[in-house]
């Protein structure tokens, strides 16, 4: 991305931007306006929050019809996804082009992943246990610690609350595609000695289609289908001893067994396991004094079965455990936060010297500010690991309310990224003085909001030096001849423009976001792998009585498949449609149909991807 092209569209969004209040009513402040945790680690309504922020809601969830978490994220802004095949292939998730391993993913609070490729096992989170995700862009090091470079992924199970009340769910698609799900919500003993508790349970199976393509390696190909079957359970039970004194509990357990292709006569099997726990206790010692307490867990199993004997079985196991004390103090309307965090990562696997473990000490402090028109936050952190070191660092944002409805925000914050079980000790390729990857970013934000539409337009420059990148010949001293090695040899810029609306029109809503981007080696001067400079998403939708139609543009230009940029993946445009309809009180049933123009792309060279697909369901849900 040019820099005059930049400029031109942010002056452009600007004038649009600063326009809206003249055509829009004002709006109440909590017109549209969601509570959200995730970018400072405590509720606050949207309106208030300086990082640039994104909330799906339940009922977004639900309308969508979306088969997959990956099939959700897809179509938000500032996201790309990529995939080795079909739905219980591995994925990766790009937020504003940033690596998939340069971003951080949370379930309830629980940081999840793996030490050894540093990424999320989007595969395996069940979209049957979400109640909504809320999705943070930009570096969020301060609060979060490593890897928070391109942004936060939290995702929320369901919690309880109110009278009991039961749902359920059964569908069925292309690709003999079966799934179902039950929870039971509620709470009991009114204000006091509350007992709140959910349990969600769920079971998705697929026959799956062929994950390569006829053209692909012989190491590789296989025209088998390539089929899920996933399971999972997950809960939340809190109780409030006293007024202001709570304590909790939450998990999440699911398992998948998904094929993937890996050459000719062998069905070669993914089997993964996700589990994570964590208790709390939540107490308002003062008025202006909340405190939690919170010891986490999550664990990551993956075992791979590539060919027959013991060569063919790989096995790469984490297990987080994290201890967490915030402090949150209100003086004013402004809120002081203090945070100390001890996190220790372990790591069994079967590649040679790859096992082992590693902790990490951090403390935290962040201030902010709400005066009148202006909001501000300043924030730092020091993270201390016995594997990589000490490193510091800070964030400073400033927000202008001009009305109501529209709010300017700048703000510049560094990050870092932690080199990976892989990078430091993976057998003839890690290298253990391996340093973080580092971020500086800087970006401004226009948002209008006035109950009946929302605007954005966000420009961010985010600048990432020590980039670990693999070298085909390794220049280190001793090392084997023919090997290559990971080093911080790399440096990238990932610049770009967000824009994004949406409107009610009486019974329509429209909704569209355009990302133009330009995710760049600076050491080479190449596009990032598998990152478009330009992809977008629209959505309209029509609800009249019990009835909801709508219609999807899922838009992408070209990517590269190689970092050399030698080998090009074509863009694309996928047309999907959904409908819902409520036949009874407690009753609906939805139709989703995706890629019906029956569209041939990939998300990766040879991998192949669903073609023209129904999916139809029934819900129940008492109200």
């Amino acid at each position: 991305m040019t820099h005059a092209v930049s400029r031109h569209a942010a002056l452009t969004s600007l004038a649009l931007a600063i326009a809206a209040p003249a055509a829009f009513a004002q709006a109440t402040p909590d017109t549209f306006d969601p509570v959200v945790v995730t970018a400072n680690r405590y509720p606050q309504h949207l309106s208030e929050v300086l990082s640039d922020t994104q909330t799906i809601s339940s009922e977004d969830i639900a309308r969508s019809g979306a088969g997959t978490l990956i099939d959700l994220l897809q179509k938000q802004r500032g996201i790309e996804v990529n995939r080795s095949g079909g739905p219980g292939t591995n994925s990766s998730v790009f937020i504003r082009g940033a690596n998939a391993n340069q971003n951080i993913v949370l379930v309830d609070g629980v940081r999840i992943g793996s030490a050894t490729s540093g990424t999320a096992n989007w595969s395996a989170l069940p979209l049957s246990s979400i109640d909504h995700v809320e999705i943070v862009y930009g570096p969020l090091s301060t609060m979060y610690g490593a890897d928070a470079v391109g942004g936060v992924i939290q995702i929320f199970t369901k919690k309880g609350d109110g009278a009991a009340r039961f749902s359920a769910f059964a569908g069925y698609g292309r690709y003999n595609t079966r799934q179902a799900e039950a929870s039971v919500a509620g709470s009991t003993g009114g204000n006091n000695n509350n007992f709140s508790y959910a349990l969600t349970a769920g079971k998705e199976k697929s026959d799956g289609f062929s994950a390569s393509k006829l053209g692909a390696s012989t190491y590789t190909y296989n025209p088998d289908k390539d089929g899920y079957d996933k399971e999972s359970v997950s809960g939340q039970f809190g109780y409030q001893m006293a007024k202001g004194h709570d304590v909790g509990l939450t998990f999440l357990k699911s398992k998948l067994d998904a094929q993937y292709d890996s050459g000719l006569g062998f069905d070669a099997r993914n089997y993964n396991k996700l589990e994570n726990i964590s208790v709390f206790t939540k107490n308002q010692f003062l008025p202006n004094w909340s405190s939690e307490l919170r010891y986490a867990q999550a664990k990551d199993k993956q075992t791979s079965v590539s060919a027959t004997g013991a060569f063919g079985r790989s096995q790469f196991d984490t297990k987080q455990s994290d201890i967490s004390w915030q402090n949150d103090i209100l003086i004013g309307r402004d809120t002081l936060q203090l945070l100390g965090e001890y996190r220790d990562e372990d790591v069994v696997s079967s590649a040679k010297g790859l096992s082992g473990g590693r902790n990490t000490k951090s403390f935290a402090a962040s201030y902010n500010l709400v005066r009148g028109a202006h909001l501000a936050s300043i924030s730092g952190r020091r993270d201390d690991s016995s594997a990589y070191g000490t490193h510091n660092t800070g964030s400073v944002a400033y927000g202008y309310r001009f009305s109501n409805a529209l709010r300017a925000s700048a703000s510049y914050g560094t990050s870092f990224r932690a080199p990976t079980f892989n990078d430091l000790y993976y057998p003839d390729s890690g290298i253990p003085t391996n340093k973080p990857e580092k971020g500086r970013n800087a970006e401004i934000g226009l948002h209008y909001n006035d109950g009946q539409s929302q605007l954005s337009a966000t420009y961010y420059h985010n600048k990432i030096t020590d980039m670990l990148t693999y070298v085909s010949a390794c220049p280190v001293i001793g090392w084997k001849p023919g090997y290559g090695c990971s080093m911080n040899v790399d440096k990238a810029l990932l610049e770009g423009l967000t824009l994004a609306g949406a409107r009610k029109f009486g019974a329509f809503n429209v909704s569209g976001n355009i990302d133009l981007q330009d995710p760049r080696n600076e050491t080479t001067d190449k596009q990032l792998a598998r990152r478009a400079k330009k992809h977008a998403n629209f959505a309209v939708d029509y609800t009249t009585g019990p009835l909801t139609a709508g219609t999807e543009w899922q838009l992408s230009g070209k990517r590269f498949e190689d970092p050399a940029n030698k080998t090009t993946l074509g863009g694309y445009g996928l047309l999907n449609l959904y409908t819902t309809y409520q036949f009874a009180r407690d009753w609906s049933v939805l139709a989703r149909w995706n890629n019906i123009t029956n569209k041939d792309y990939e998300l990766g060279r040879f991998y192949a991807t669903p073609g023209s697909n129904l999916f139809v369901g029934v819900r129940y849900g008492m109200k």
